[in-house]
């Protein structure tokens, strides 16, 4: 079976669970903006949970299928329809051959994910399926979905249509958002007024978001503590001598706008981190879109720790309601 793509939308790309094991060499782990939910459609198919999926981002794809198949369209808001019908979101149901899946506009969130009972079945690249364009690895042939391309697709596994995830289990993002972050190796550099400010401000997600990173506006520019800036670090105080990144690493280059590093980000660089989104919020930055308010908010490694407990459990919980 293949799905034939009549329009690839704004930005669709084949995204599974990533490739970690290669951060230290350059290459990120890619995979889902939106692992929740990614995972969400996936159990709603029938599919392991880290099976390839179409990650959408603001404007739906139009796709024909070939045979008959389960289908669910997990995170975002973005109205599905079946021949011009309307569907259910977070919810399981059949599209047969020769029937065409398509979207209306984007009511909230940023990144909806497809998944296809038997799941994208392209070549996988370091173990993964998905795309991360700048190395040419994964997706098709290295490259998000354009219009004219035929996805293969899996044997199709035991899903079923009816299936629902419960509101109450779907993790998406407040407004404002709400980001614990959890300060980091590098936060003395800041001022002690400079560190209450960032969490003091609101800020607003800039247009230059993408899967690399998030970047945020609107919040005052951060003060440094004074230095003799260390060789080879450079003049500007925001500047270190290259360091390691994590996965959500806060940047503030010259001081000004954060950008939260995410799944397709360098490894590392010559700019300081004043700390890092703790890995229970990552997946709402995904849901961000342009000009939302957002709110860091401090929290210690117990908080931090907690937080994964909760987002465990609220995985374990969603696996329970649609085993």
């Amino acid at each position: 079976m293949t799905l034939k793509i009549i329009n690839h939308g704004l930005s669709t790309s084949i995204q599974d669970l990533g490739r970690p094991g290669y951060f230290h060499l350059g290459i990120p782990i890619s995979g889902a903006m939106d692992r929740f939910s990614l995972r969400a459609a996936n159990l709603l198919v029938g599919n392991p949970e880290g099976a390839a999926c179409l990650e959408v981002v603001f404007l739906g794809p139009k796709i024909e299928f070939t045979r008959d198949a389960i289908v669910a369209v997990t995170g975002a808001d973005l109205p599905v329809k079946v021949d011009g019908e309307p569907r259910d979101g977070w919810a399981s149901f059949q599209v047969k051959a020769g029937q065409v899946l398509s979207f209306d506009f984007l009511k909230s969130g940023a990144r909806a994910y497809i998944a296809v009972s038997g799941g994208i079945d392209t070549k996988p690249a370091l173990g993964s399926r998905s795309t991360y364009p700048i190395g040419a690895l994964g997706g098709v042939n290295g490259r998000n979905v354009e219009t004219g391309d035929e996805l293969p697709v899996g044997t199709a596994s035991n899903g079923k249509a009816g299936q629902q995830v419960a509101p109450a289990l779907r993790r998406l993002p407040d407004n404002p958002a709400r980001l614990r972050v959890l300060p980091g190796l590098y936060w003395h550099r800041l001022t002690e007024a400079a560190g209450h400010a960032f969490f003091d401000d609101e800020w607003k997600v800039a247009p230059e978001a993408d899967r690399m990173g998030y970047r945020f506006r609107g919040g005052r520019a951060l003060e440094f503590v004074d230095r003799e800036p260390p060789f080879g670090a450079g003049a500007d105080p925001s500047n270190i001598v290259d360091g390691c990144y994590s996965y959500g690493s806060i940047q503030v280059p010259g001081g000004s706008e954060p950008i939260v590093l995410h799944r397709d980000a360098v490894s590392g660089g010559g700019y300081f981190t004043l700390g890092a989104i703790i890995s229970a919020d990552m997946d709402f930055i995904g849901q961000l879109q342009p000009h939302m308010p957002v709110k860091f908010v401090k929290v210690d490694m117990a908080g931090a720790l907690a937080a994964r407990g909760e987002r465990r459990t609220a995985l374990q919980r969603l696996r329970e309601a649609l085993a």
